[in-house]
């Protein structure tokens, strides 16, 4: 890892701010974590958003339906979690989540498959 804290990108609020100063990354981490930074934002936006408009609004047939801040903010919520998830960020004891390189479930048999129709045609060692 690298032993620099990167700054907060350009625009950061105060969530995005800290969520950047808290660990130490990677190049290509930080790709994530400016990503993960700016939807952090992005989500206290929308909050401030819902806070003032409220949780619901009327469509053009009279129906209450979900304010579209609510319903971006969750769509917000779940990138944000997939980038965390990404980023690996190491929990209490420093440990980092295991790193997925190989195929899983559908996939992997399929792969499995492959590799032995491969090694059956001399393809593969």
């Amino acid at each position: 890892m690298s032993d620099r804290l990167p700054p907060p990108p350009k625009g950061s609020g105060a969530s995005g701010a800290r969520l950047s100063r808290s660990t130490t990354l990677e190049e290509h981490e930080l790709v994530i974590l400016r990503r993960a930074v700016r939807t952090v934002d992005f989500l206290d936006a929308l909050d401030e958003k819902i806070e003032q408009d409220g949780l619901t609004t009327v469509n053009h047939r009279g129906d209450v339906v979900a304010a579209p801040a609510v319903i971006e903010a969750r769509q917000q919520a779940q990138v944000l979690m997939r980038l965390v998830a990404q980023l690996r960020l190491p929990d209490d004891q420093g440990h980092r989540g295991q790193r997925r390189g190989a195929p899983r479930g559908a996939y992997q048999r399929r792969a499995v498959g492959l590799h032995a129709a491969r090694t059956d045609l001399g393809l593969v060692a």
